[in-house]
């Protein structure tokens, strides 16, 4: 099995976790890569192929990521683009999409022995059409998110589903997510849980100025459009998972659909994602109900 590692070095003790996979790893027979980037901070490791990052993803059978949500994030985009599965060790605090958290380092045997799930991941391509009729596209694996312009009070937005007007709505901003990301921002603006393999995109304002206003959940086929008007000339906000893109203006226009990539990510527990759930984002009524059973 040839394995690339991929670590997010500003995460603590992230070097170490490395360190000790290499160990288990090797004892497993695996072939182990990492980009040239990180031979200084591992050139220790005489046991690992050190190269051209794109040379060793498309040679990789395994992804190894090494951080937590954002490394899976950051390794997204080219194990899609070759259809590689991708592991996440949890070096950081919830880690949601890291099946393997640090202290359960052993579990890599199983990885050796191909004795894990694989779950496939939708994700979602935007496109914004300039003015002038030039594009941008881009790849989400959680989420884009438009915000309103920094100093204008609020914002319109309207959103259409094959040219037809499915809301009109005054709000700080809209966001689009995929199931995986139904998780991350969506959550915390007031969106659902998804089960991660469905194949959906979701879509919840941020703030909106209505009583009214819910989360939609559309359709893999749809074909999504927004539409910005602001009484200000600054342009509104633009990230793809996280990371600002480019500013739009309200004279742009947002495209956004279901892609034709997938991400595959590894499972290696089993039912992984509701033991998630219930240990990381219902901590803390958990332990409320524990508090009150030992009352």
């Amino acid at each position: 099995m040839n394995i690339y590692i991929l670590p997010n070095l500003q995460k603590d003790n992230s070097g170490f976790y490395v360190r000790e996979a290499v160990k288990i790893l090797k004892e497993n027979n695996a072939e182990l890569s990492m980009s040239e980037k990180y031979l200084t901070d591992f050139s220790d490791l005489n046991i690992i192929e050190f190269s051209d990052e794109e040379k060793l993803v498309s040679n990789c059978d395994i992804i190894l990521a090494v951080g937590g949500d954002g490394t899976i994030l950051k390794a997204s985009l080219a194990a899609s683009k070759y259809d590689k599965p991708i592991l996440g060790l949890n070096c950081g605090r919830l880690g949601f999409m890291c099946t393997l958290e640090h202290n359960e380092l052993d579990l890599l045997n199983n990885l050796c022995k191909n004795n894990f799930d694989v779950q496939k991941r939708i994700m979602l391509d935007g496109e914004v059409i300039k003015q002038d009729g030039s594009k941008k596209s881009f790849t989400a694996l959680n989420d884009i998110v438009v915000s309103k312009p920094p100093h204008s009070k609020i914002s319109d937005f309207e959103v259409s589903k094959s040219g037809k007007v499915v809301t009109s709505i005054r709000a700080d901003g809209l966001i689009f997510s995929t199931p995986t990301g139904a998780t991350a921002y969506s959550l915390s603006a007031g969106g659902p849980i998804i089960e991660p393999d469905m194949e959906c995109i979701e879509f919840t304002p941020i703030c909106p100025h209505s009583l009214l206003s819910r989360t939609m959940i559309f359709s893999k086929t749809s074909k999504l459009s927004v539409k910005f008007f602001t009484n200000s000339n600054e342009c509104f906000g633009l990230s793809v998972d996280g990371v600002t893109n480019d500013d739009i203006s309200s004279k742009d226009i947002l495209k956004i659909s279901a892609s034709d990539k997938y991400i595959k990510l590894i499972d290696i527990k089993g039912g992984s994602f509701f033991d998630a759930v219930n240990s990381k984002l219902m901590r803390p009524l958990k332990a409320v109900m524990e508090d009150s059973d030992n009352v």
